[in-house]
């Protein structure tokens, strides 16, 4: 009889895990291959941030393989490289009032990042000077006056009701900053600190890959690093990222208001002056045709190179740290560039401000926005104010109307 192969190892070894732990610590295996099919999401929202130009620095990190696999099926069956908007917003006509939910990148990372960027447009020639254009932050400043005054009477009726004093309201009211558009420019892709950090990444990138092969003489690193950026820059370089990014016409004369809907304590106005972008086009992010023959296939070879590289950094076994340390640093920049914060004028659509208006009360801020805008407060209307009005209310709105009409 055969002897009874035993199920219990024979010598007690305690010292075999940490041997284990060390040699993976000292040449990781196969992490780097495994962390590249990992945020392709992170990828897809650095490229639509910096997409535009024949240059896309989008650094080579982990995530590519899995975001060029999802292109791959979008541009198939979703006929789009563009992601969807991650900010939900309202696209309104200030002429006819007709309301569209935005679907664009570029609208919804403006009305995301307002705080950031509303009071640092240059002012217009003709602003109101007694519409908060003479202070520094004027489009915070009236939001901080509006905050105060609603505060001030809520302590009021509580003190009247023998109550505690409420904790000041974190919004109140409406304000409604006005912009007029610059000359709009399409395949525009930003020349600010996201694009710069690309670039300098990738030569820190390259740097860092260069060691081991000057040093060890192994150039593997520096190829699969080299590789990896040449893929990425010729997916970012595809035209149909610009095709999809601005889908709209240019130099309209209309008139929009961009705002999260009832609720929300800002109704940002863009006038087009003529030079703007149609941003109820934008909004549709609607390329209006389908994508050309020639990108679909340059996606599939692109997806298979990438799967390529894929099984060539798996294959690496020394000096892994250094791939690693290419990757997270690329990982980095990938996840700053995706969430970062950006101008109007970085997305092509430079604004002057104009003026700012602000009520503690919404229907008093719609009330000034049609004094001084007529048929923009009433269209503004169904929007933040769904029930009944009041009597008061009606009759004010009739007036109004009864003043347009002439």
């Amino acid at each position: 009889m055969a002897p009874i192969v035993p199920l219990i190892r024979r010598v007690f070894d305690a010292s075999l895990p940490s041997g284990v732990f060390a040699d993976q610590f000292t040449n990781p295996t196969d992490v780097f291959s495994v962390l590249l099919i990992l945020g392709g999401d992170v990828v897809a929202r650095a490229l639509a941030q910096l997409a535009g130009s024949r240059i896309t620095p989008v650094a080579f990190s982990f995530g590519w393989v899995a975001y060029a696999v999802t292109a791959l099926l979008s541009a198939i069956g979703g006929n789009k490289l563009m992601p969807s908007a991650d900010f939900p917003c309202k696209v309104i006509n200030g002429k006819n009032g007709f309301v569209r939910d935005n679907d664009s990148w570029i609208i919804g990372r403006v009305v995301r990042d307002l705080e950031t960027w509303m009071d640092s447009q240059p002012r217009a020639q003709d602003a109101k000077v007694d519409a908060g254009t003479t202070v520094r932050n004027p489009v915070k400043t009236r939001v901080e006056e509006i905050i105060d005054l609603s505060w001030e009477r809520s302590k009021r009726r509580a003190q009247e009701k023998g109550k505690p004093s409420p904790e000041r309201p974190p919004k109140a009211g409406l304000c409604v900053p006005i912009y007029r558009a610059r000359k709009a420019s399409k395949n525009h892709p930003g020349y600010d600190a996201p694009y710069i950090a690309g670039l300098v990444t990738c030569v820190l990138q390259l740097g860092i890959a260069a060691i081991p092969c000057g040093i060890y003489g192994d150039w593997s690193i520096l190829l699969v690093t080299g590789a990896g950026m040449i893929l990425s820059f010729v997916s970012g370089a595809l035209p149909q990222w610009s095709r999809e990014k601005w889908a709209c016409r240019e130099d309209t004369d209309k008139t929009f208001v961009l705002t999260r809907g009832n609720g929300s304590q800002y109704a940002v106005v863009i006038q087009g002056a003529g030079v703007g972008f149609d941003l109820e086009d934008l909004a549709a992010a609607d390329a209006g045709t389908f994508m050309p023959l020639r990108t679909r296939f340059g996606i599939i070879g692109l997806a298979t190179l990438w799967i390529f590289l894929l099984i060539a950094a798996s294959g690496i076994s020394e000096n892994t740290w250094f791939l690693l340390a290419v990757g997270g640093l690329g990982i980095l920049q990938n996840s700053y560039v995706a969430g970062t914060s950006r101008s109007p004028e970085a997305f092509g659509m430079p604004l002057e401000f104009v003026e700012v208006i602000a009520e503690p009360k919404v229907m008093d801020t719609l009330f000034a926005l049609e004094d001084r805008y007529p048929r923009l407060g009433w269209n503004l209307l169904p929007t933040f104010f769904t029930g009944d009005l009041n009597d008061a209310e009606t009759a004010k709105w009739k007036e109004y109307q009864d003043k347009v009409k002439k």
